[in-house]
């Protein structure tokens, strides 16, 4: 299942699963020499189209507070084992505290600098020449695979603007592991190489030129590692698990999966500065977009998960309705489905409207990628419904003519002051 890269990606028809080509993800594995590997980018930048995940395999197998909020979708932040009579801890909850978590480092960085103006630039090992080309290919990557984000990065600042492209192509890679032509061949142990890599970056020790534009982002920006954590941690889970017994279960895929993408967006999107609303709240709406996004994902797939033996649906929720794992795999349109895909469609919803109230708290500079994404994403919805609920063998899609017309319904949405924006979506 691909992830869905919230406020990175916009649905495009070409493409494969949220955006992600197959074939085209640089080798994140390979062990190479590392006095050589920022050198490297001579080969990149001479406009060479590579698969990136070619050789991912070859070499290195070889060698062997509880939150209260006015949602009817969101499951309780405490729950019961039924087993053992104990409360525990639910899936919400512990999204929530890494939701915190990231937040405090924004407000610190706004304390110790009121202007939000990054870091110097920190040169990491190579050259400024080399950490520009690094930037330079993490563009080139957005603007063939997320067409209508990458517009919308123009506008923001060039740190800004710079580090999103790095966090995506990171987020891409990271998606390919499991999601990729070579998908098939990895494994836990290749998943945990990949992690340590991540540590070995946020201790400004790359292993390549993408890692350095990424290196160089998180020294800049109070971004944690823990997103990063999570999201391979949501490609493990995908290795092992196949079924979602109920929505709690889902929920935490489905961040760790694209969630996270909104956590380590916010600190680069920026804050707008009038803003009313606290940190955590536009912390919380990140999150909604990316579970939002993931879960049209989803309901999008059914048909196409299915085929590989993956179900990503509330088990009790089938059940409820009707259905069983029988039902998928047959693919037939019933009433009985239509009434299920109705609920689904709904809670999806729900998300993409608890989400537009943060989208409106970013700076001014960063919204209008992130509605263009949003309202297009959300359409795909619209589509499955027009498709009659046959997500089993037709693919919805948002066509170029409405693409086109969502635009600059974004870029107005845009415009609107943070302040009036937040009371006009209480209101």
């Amino acid at each position: 299942m691909s992830v869905a890269l919230l406020w990175v990606v916009s649905p495009n028809s070409e493409l494969s699963c949220c955006g992600l080509m197959e074939n085209k993800l640089v080798d994140p594995l390979k062990p190479r020499n590392r006095g050589g590997a920022l050198i490297r980018h001579a080969k990149l930048r001479a406009g060479k189209k590579e698969n990136w995940n070619s050789d991912l395999i070859s070499g290195w197998e070889r060698t062997s507070s509880t939150r209260t909020r006015c949602k009817t979708h969101i499951v309780s932040s405490m729950v019961v084992n039924p087993g053992a009579g104990e409360i525990v801890m639910s899936s919400e909850q512990k999204v929530y505290d890494v939701v915190l978590k990231q937040a405090a480092l924004v407000k610190n960085k706004i304390k110790a600098k009121a202007d939000e103006d990054v870091k110097p630039e920190v040169v990491l090992p190579g050259s400024l020449s080399v950490l520009s080309d690094a930037y330079d290919r993490c563009g080139e990557v957005c603007a063939e695979y997320a067409k209508t984000f990458y517009l919308g990065t123009l506008l923001m600042t060039p740190e800004r603007r710079k580090a999103i492209w790095a966090i995506y192509v990171w987020c891409r890679r990271t998606d390919e592991l499991v999601d990729g032509p070579n998908a098939s061949h990895i494994t836990p142990m290749a998943l945990d190489r990949w992690e340590s890599r991540l540590e070995d970056l946020f201790r400004g020790r790359p292993f390549d030129m993408l890692d350095a534009a990424l290196a160089d982002t998180v020294a800049k920006f109070p971004v944690d590692i823990q997103p990063f954590k999570d999201m391979i941690e949501g490609m493990r889970m995908d290795l092992r698990k196949s079924r979602y017994n109920n929505f709690d279960e889902l929920y935490l895929y489905c961040y760790y999966v694209a969630g996270t993408v909104g956590l380590m967006s916010v600190p680069i999107m920026g804050i707008a500065p009038d803003s009313p609303a606290s940190t955590e709240s536009v912390y919380n709406s990140a999150l909604d977009l990316g579970i939002a996004n993931q879960l049209t994902n989803i309901l999008r797939d059914v048909g196409e998960d299915a085929r590989r033996g993956r179900i990503y649906l509330p088990q009790d929720e089938l059940a409820k309705a009707g259905l069983s794992d029988e039902d998928i795999f047959a693919g037939k349109v019933t009433d009985k489905w239509r009434n299920f895909m109705k609920s689904q469609i709904k809670r999806a919803r729900m998300f993409f409207d608890e989400a537009e109230k943060g989208v409106t708290q970013l700076s001014a500079a960063s919204r209008w990628p992130v509605w263009a994404s949003l309202l297009l994403y959300r359409q795909i919805l619209d589509e499955i419904e027009a498709n009659d609920y046959n997500n089993f063998t037709k693919r919805a899609y948002v066509n170029k003519p409405k693409k086109i017309a969502a635009l600059p319904i974004a870029y107005a949405k845009s415009l609107m002051p943070a302040s009036r924006a937040l009371s006009h979506s209480l209101g």
